[in-house]
């Protein structure tokens, strides 16, 4: 997790603490990831979604990632919890990946905190993002 503000689009921000909400009465496990995404938007710069950079990762987002230890690439899409599905590349915002990930720029190195210790990954290339592409219902 970074130091500094990350930017988050007013949709996502609203439809985030509206997840976080919702999902308070889960298990402890769950809370604490519910934790960090809620650390991470309290530090979040809010912007329109017309005014969010395109190299900004966003709610819906597809992008590669560089683990900088290991040197393995990865590309998936950051989703709801309801959207998630491991077999089609799509992870959870509540994933300790997924929380870490968003807000963040192409170029950027976040370290995040996994159940395996810690994970460094660089930002390589977003191939989506709604909002460069207009769409702003996703």
């Amino acid at each position: 997790m970074g130091n500094g503000p990350i930017m988050i689009t007013k949709s996502d921000l609203k439809r985030l603490q509206k997840l976080v909400m919702e999902v308070k009465d889960l298990s402890i496990k769950d809370k604490e990831y519910v934790r960090k995404l809620e650390q991470e938007l309290r530090r979040s710069e809010v912007i329109t979604g017309d005014k969010v950079p395109a190299d900004v990762i966003t709610m819906n987002s597809k992008v590669r990632l560089k683990d900088v230890d290991l040197g393995e690439e990865m590309i998936f899409s950051l989703v709801f919890p309801v959207d998630a599905d491991i077999n089609e590349a799509k992870i959870s915002v509540l994933a300790p990946i997924g929380t870490a990930i968003l807000g963040y720029r192409v170029g950027d190195t976040i370290s995040w905190e996994v159940p395996v210790g810690t994970r460094r990954l660089k930002v390589e290339e977003i191939i989506y993002q709604p909002e460069a592409a207009g769409d702003y219902d996703r």
